[in-house]
């Protein structure tokens, strides 16, 4: 796979960022939910950036509408759900798709990279996680049900 940086995104606010931006960085690439049972891994999430992003690290958070309507709200009322219920700092980035005709192109790259059960590429839930080492190449896939503190070891390993 090619590395991620020739993705660009639109950031919560409304710009449009590369992903280059995040070069030599390792990156924790989650789609997110506000309305979801596992939203509450906003708080995981914060903790594995605050503890490792001054070591060249960063969580990237893509909200997604596309399990259960889960995320129905707008880029400005999921900005602020997050940062008022869960004190998210990390850089969160405008709604997408990551199944289907839609699909955002880093999810397309993503998912191709590292499939999952069974080699399905579909994303199966909300807070799907892609782990990417400093060369922008994704080295594992983590399931919803993992939460941020299971992969500390493995970021730890790339930083």
């Amino acid at each position: 796979m090619a590395d991620i940086y020739q993705h660009d995104a639109r950031t919560i606010d409304g710009r449009t960022v590369s992903l280059g931006d995040w070069r030599g960085q390792v990156l924790l690439i989650v789609n997110t939910a506000s309305k979801c049972g596992f939203t509450p891994q906003y708080d995981g999430l914060e903790a594995l950036q605050r503890r490792f992003g001054p070591r060249g690290f960063a969580v990237l958070g893509f909200p997604c509408n596309q399990f259960g309507a889960q995320e129905p709200g707008d880029e400005a009322s999921i900005d602020a759900f997050c940062r008022t219920s869960f004190g998210v700092d990390f850089p969160m980035f405008a709604k997408i798709d990551v199944n289907g005709a839609g699909t955002h192109p880093l999810y397309a790259a993503l998912k191709k990279a590292a499939p999952g059960l069974l080699g399905s590429e579909t994303i199966k839930w909300n807070f799907t996680k892609f782990l990417i080492d400093r060369a922008g190449q994704v080295v594992e896939r983590f399931a919803p049900a993992t939460t941020p503190a299971a992969i500390t070891a493995r970021i730890e390993a790339l930083l």
